[in-house]
């Protein structure tokens, strides 16, 4: 009798354990928060911490999640106050430590967007999206703001002036270009948070929209930095008689300026979506470049 009242003892408290972890899989695997009641507002105060606590969103940088670490480091403080519920604090903090690659200087707005989602308690799918449609347009306007624009007209001044030997060189290239990074970090962060909040109704309709035409923006960054940045020509001269053709600038450049870095990109593309992973990509490109080389091609 005393082993069956302790059998059922343990066989209630198993299933009463195994309901509970099943909630707890429920509650993790949510896609909208429990607590749905809007959060009170974040102040100035607030943003301007979230603001410089960016500052430090490359400190854990790795090779898995990128940015991650720091992204979240930045938001904590805000989301503590905007989730009281313990659960939706979790389930917030495991969807912000997903990837994130996104320029460190123009970071501020899409965290003040998200704060803005997240006081507004949308759903967690809706701002997962958002920072992925957004992550590859801040990135690629950071880089065209940032370093090919404002970082070579502040060195130019201060090398020009340091060729001159004043010391002023130095100590006007670091004041005008921090001018501008600060003006703006703090300033997209504000402009982030308050767009969203006066966004969110259309946010909620048209989600899908805006990371269409987010992810089309990104596209075309690509596309601009594939120009740039994938160099690849040939030498090789087709011979009849006595008539030479260079390939590049008698074929491909007239057919298409840059032809072959699209070309290869879309191939390595193609083999991404077949299932390579990008170290076999590496090593295909290598082999590629190594052999195109030796045998006179590239």
């Amino acid at each position: 009798m005393a082993f069956n009242k302790l059998d059922k003892a343990e066989s209630e408290k198993s299933r009463k354990h195994g309901k509970g972890i099943a909630q707890d899989s429920n509650s993790a695997d949510r896609d909208d928060y429990i607590d749905m009641t809007p959060a009170e507002d974040l102040t100035k105060r607030e943003i301007n911490v979230m603001a410089l606590r960016s500052l430090l969103l490359q400190a854990s940088f790795n090779y898995e999640r990128m940015q991650a670490g720091g992204w979240l480091y930045t938001l904590i403080p805000s989301l503590r106050k905007i989730h009281k519920n313990p659960d939706d604090l979790t389930s917030s903090m495991k969807m912000h430590m997903e990837f994130l690659n996104v320029h460190p200087f123009d970071v501020t707005f899409l965290s003040g967007l998200v704060l803005a989602m997240e006081r507004s308690k949308e759903k967690i799918s809706t701002i997962r999206a958002v920072k992925v449609a957004l992550m590859g347009p801040l990135g690629g306007i950071g880089d065209a703001l940032f370093w090919l624009t404002l970082l070579p007209i502040c060195a130019g001044i201060g090398a020009s002036l340091a060729l001159q030997g004043s010391i002023l060189g130095p100590i006007l290239f670091l004041l005008m270009f921090n001018i501008v990074h600060f003006a703006l970090r703090f300033g997209l962060a504000h402009y982030g948070y308050h767009t969203g909040t006066k966004a969110i109704t259309m946010l909620k309709v048209h989600t899908k929209n805006i990371s269409h035409a987010a992810s089309i923006v990104g596209m075309t960054v690509i596309g601009a930095l594939v120009a740039s940045y994938v160099h690849l020509s040939t030498p090789f001269v087709m011979k009849a008689g006595e008539a030479k053709i260079a390939l590049q600038t008698d074929v491909l450049d007239k057919l298409m300026p840059n032809l072959l870095p699209l070309t290869f990109t879309l191939l390595v593309y193609w083999l991404m979506k077949r299932g390579f992973s990008p170290v076999k990509l590496i090593g295909i490109t290598a082999v590629f470049g190594v052999v195109g080389k030796l045998v006179g091609f590239l």
